[in-house]
């Protein structure tokens, strides 16, 4: 099994003022000092310069919940990657199921904005996932492989440095319900198979792939014993301090840090 960093990163959605995000910080970077994990924090726009400002020196690696994909322009409302860039974020999430559901994303426009963070040198951590009538018709691996070949169309070998891979089946995002470990570990390896087919073993070995969808302490270290899964995505145990330390605290200890 190749050796793959891992990555637990929180996503703070629509939650957090600047104080509250500062506090977190100050909060959580001297209780994840000994742990030999990856943590990323994507915050809020308004947040991110002030955040990366605080967490520089620490563990923690701060980015961006998602942007648009041109560079400029009269597009009220939204964030170019070069701001983010400004502000201090690392990476970005793309894809997010919530983006797709909520907003109406398709893989196009996804795929133009994988491929700005990719030049941008932002980290992508692209989201996939299905929803819970594919999932029971049996279409899990036929969306999931459409997502990863429609959102990386166009990515090639040579022009791809990092990404990372978030697999979120959206029943089990803020429900409480989670699919069995066995279950994530086998759509994982899924994913790694259209990874190589789309981009080469070589780029499918080193991607790392993450779980989300309802990830807590008592779950987390099951979930990252699986062979495939390198990192998890997490929505509200991201948001105490103490829970999101205790889940970093769990993952330490799974089988891919030894």
């Amino acid at each position: 099994m190749a050796k793959r960093d891992v990555i637990i990163a929180g996503n703070w959605k629509m939650y957090k003022t600047i104080p509250e995000a500062e506090n977190f910080v100050e909060r959580l970077a001297p209780a994840i000092n000994d742990i030999p994990i990856e943590v990323y924090l994507a915050v809020p726009y308004t947040a991110l310069f002030s955040v990366a400002q605080k967490a520089e020196g620490s563990k923690i690696t701060v980015g961006a919940q998602n942007m648009n994909d041109a560079s400029e322009g009269a597009f009220t409302g939204e964030i170019a990657s070069k701001m983010l860039t400004d502000a201090g974020a690392k990476f970005v999430i793309l894809g997010h199921s919530e983006r797709r559901q909520l907003f109406g994303e398709t893989n196009e426009f996804i795929n133009r904005k994988v491929k700005t963070a990719l030049e941008s040198s932002l980290v992508p951590i692209l989201c996939v996932g299905e929803t819970l009538d594919e999932r029971n018709a049996g279409q899990t691996d036929e969306v999931v492989r459409q997502q990863l070949t429609e959102c990386l169309d166009g990515v090639t070998p040579e022009n791809i440095d990092s990404l990372i891979v978030a697999y979120e089946p959206v029943w089990a995002i803020g429900t409480g319900e989670n699919a069995t470990p066995e279950d994530v570990q086998e759509e994982h390896s899924f994913v790694r198979k259209v990874l190589e087919d789309l981009l080469g073993k070589k780029v499918a070995d080193k991607t790392v792939l993450q779980y989300g969808g309802s990830v807590k302490p008592g779950n987390a270290k099951i979930l990252m014993d699986q062979p495939d899964i390198d990192g998890l995505l997490i929505g509200g145990a991201s948001l105490s301090t103490e829970t999101f330390a205790e889940v970093l605290e769990n993952v330490s200890t799974s089988k891919l840090n030894i």
